[in-house]
């Protein structure tokens, strides 16, 4: 299975919405999802959201902090943790239940730290800090094939900036989702975020 390196962000979305958004979402041509942690009953959408499309995208949490809440997705058959924060401590117990494992950074020290604990992915969040200046003086010292994922006040509209410093993706939430967006939004946002990527990364 192939995947555009975007993961949609659903913060707040409820479980009843949860289905149709990631069908939405898989359709447009977006299958790597995440719903934050400190949305309504999370674990209740994000096994909906497994249950409707698991077998032709990743879904997973964000806002992991602790290996307890790793436990709890692994348990309902999550593929990938998000978070805002380096904890090798969450990374090694993603790692360990099988899972992707996507930790925030924004420092060289952070993001050594989050590859040696077995990173799949580095976050930099929020990546409107860091800058694409700032990641491409933090690549030039990171193993060459590390992924790295831009999050935080980056749209469609600066896709192509990003990759021209040798980004791997990008996280989406505002521009995707927010909370009480109909359904037929979210696939209209997806749309566009779908095409900005393909024209800044052609096959």
């Amino acid at each position: 299975m192939t995947h555009r390196n975007v993961i949609a962000i659903l913060r707040g979305i409820t479980p009843d919405q949860a289905a149709e958004a990631a069908i939405a979402l898989v359709e447009a041509g977006i299958t790597i999802i995440e719903v934050p942690l400190n949305s309504p009953e999370p674990l209740n959408s994000i096994a909906r959201m497994i249950e409707a499309v698991g077998d032709r995208a990743l879904i997973g949490a964000g806002t992991v902090l602790t290996v307890e809440q790793v436990a709890d997705l692994a348990a309902i058959g999550a593929a990938l943790v998000v978070s805002p924060d380096c904890n090798p401590e969450v990374i090694a117990a993603t790692k360990a239940a099988g899972m992707l494992s996507y930790p925030g950074v924004m420092t060289p020290t952070e993001c050594f730290a989050a590859l040696r604990a077995g990173a799949d992915g580095l976050k930099f969040f929020p990546a409107f800090l860091t800058g694409t200046k700032g990641l491409a003086a933090i690549k030039a010292v990171l193993p060459p094939d590390t992924a790295t994922y831009a999050v935080g006040g980056v749209g469609p509209a600066q896709f192509a900036d990003w990759q021209a410093v040798g980004v791997t993706g990008f996280g989406m939430g505002s521009n995707l989702f927010k909370p009480g967006m109909a359904t037929g939004d979210i696939a209209a946002n997806a749309r566009e975020v779908v095409a900005a990527y393909d024209a800044a990364f052609p096959a």
